[in-house]
This record gives C-alpha cells, structure tokens and sequence, in this order.
C-alpha cells in the first residue's frame, strides 16, 4: 500500500470516528428528551392521581354525610310518627275531658239544689236534737251556708263538707264526752259543766258540783235532779274526761216515748 492510501485510510477512519460520535451525541439527545418527557408524564399523572384522591375522598364525604341524612330522616320519621300517635291520644282525651265536663255541668245542676236541702235538713234536725255543743253544731251550719255561697270553693269540696257535717252530727249519738258551757235555766244562765252518754241522757251540774240538770227533749228545757244524782254526774264528767276510769255509773235518762 502507498503512503497517499494509507493516509486515505487514516482520514477515512478518523471521518467514521467522527461520524460515530456524531450518532451517540444524537442518540443522548434523544434519551435526554424520552426522560424530560416521561418526567413531564410521571408529574402530570401525579397531579391527575392527586386530583382523583381528593375527588374520592370528596366522595366518601359526602357518601358519609348521605348516610347520615338518610338515618336522621329515618329517625325524625319514627319520631314523627311518635308524636303524632301522642297528638292523637290528646285528642281523645280532650274530647273525653269535654264529656266529663259536660257530665260535671248537669251533675252540679242536680246536687246544688239538694246540698241546699240537706242543709236545710241537718239545720231541722239541730233544732229537734238534743242540744248537745249546740254552739259548735250551729255554727258549722252557718259555715256551710258560706261555703255555698263561697265562688272559690268547688262543688265537689261544698258536697264533702255537707257529708262531713252529716257524718259528725251521726258521731255524736256514740260519743261520751264532757266539756264546759253556759246553761239557761229559764231566764237564768250560768257556767256548767256538761256530759252526755250519745243521746241517751244529757246532762249538766254546777261548777260548785251542788246542782244537777237533766235534759228533757220533749219539754226542751233542764229540770233538776235530786241530789241523789250529784255524785254520779261528778263522776261520769270526770270518767268522760279521762279523770276516773271508766265505770258503771247511775244516770237518769228519758225512756223512748215516756211524758
């Protein structure tokens, strides 16, 4: 081979060298764009990826917050009904309190009118009666007149107070009891003591213990006893008292029918 081809050659292969490097420059190039580009890929499908988590947990929100509409619907629902079914049972009542009170309206039409007529009736038989606390039965005759005449007092409590006086004026035919009071002997009154076994014997002595009364409802006046009876008055006041025990003791008293 000449020198001028070996030259040749050495010039060809230096061009191929160039050429070569020329190609793996290119070559870098490329790789250099292929890994900007999928760096710009990978960061976009970040922000993709980052947009589809919050719009999940959006999702998941407002499924959650669905939910929970829907069981608090449910519950108003149920409670609803609860208090519709308690409007409902207040109706009735109301309409069964209307009746009541309907019923109460004619009740009072038909009890006033006699509570009159058993006051009058209890204020007769006082008068008839052997006048035992006769102050104190008067006067609960007279209150019961006020009361019914009382706009603050109801009529359910004026009829319990008619039965009350009614049952008190029935008490008094089984007591024994002693208590202290004025005594008109015609004309003449004094301080006595006075005893009464029910309405069987009524009786009354001096507080000097030297006189003795006896009641006699058929002629409405005292007529005095001898003084056999002194003694067992004192005692059956004292025994009534709680003074003495109780004990068989001699009272006089008006046979049924007997003038």
């Amino acid at each position: 081979m000449s020198k001028v081809s070996k030259k040749s050659l050495i010039a060809t292969a230096m061009v191929g060298a160039l050429a070569l490097a020329g190609s793996n420059i290119a070559a870098a190039d490329a790789l250099t764009d292929l890994q900007k580009a999928e760096a710009k890929i990978f960061k976009q499908s970040a922000k993709s990826q980052a947009k589809i988590n919050s719009i999940y947990e959006q999702t998941q929100d407002l499924l959650a917050e669905y939910r929970n509409t829907v069981d608090e619907a449910d519950v108003l629902r149920g409670y609803n009904d609860h208090v519709q079914r308690m409007v409902d049972d207040q109706k009735a009542n109301v309409v069964s309190l209307q009746r009541q009170i309907d019923s109460i309206d004619e009740f009072k039409q038909g009890v006033v009118p006699l509570m009159y007529k058993m006051i009058d009736t209890l204020e007769t038989f006082i008068k008839l009666d052997v006048p035992m606390n006769i102050d104190r039965r008067n006067a609960r005759v007279a209150n019961l007149r006020a009361v019914m005449d009382d706009s603050n007092v109801t009529t359910s409590e004026q009829f319990r107070l008619v039965l009350e006086a009614y049952e008190i004026e029935a008490g008094y035919g089984t007591i024994f009891d002693a208590y202290q009071g004025e005594i008109d002997l015609g004309g003449r009154t004094l301080t006595a003591d006075f005893v009464h076994m029910g309405r069987i014997a009524f009786v009354a002595q001096s507080l000097d213990a030297k006189h003795s009364w006896l009641w006699n409802n058929d002629t409405r006046a005292w007529e005095e006893l001898g003084d056999e009876y002194l003694k067992p008055v004192t005692d059956a006041i004292r025994m009534a008292r709680k003074q003495l025990p109780m004990d068989l003791t001699k009272l006089p008293v008006f046979a049924a029918g007997a003038k």
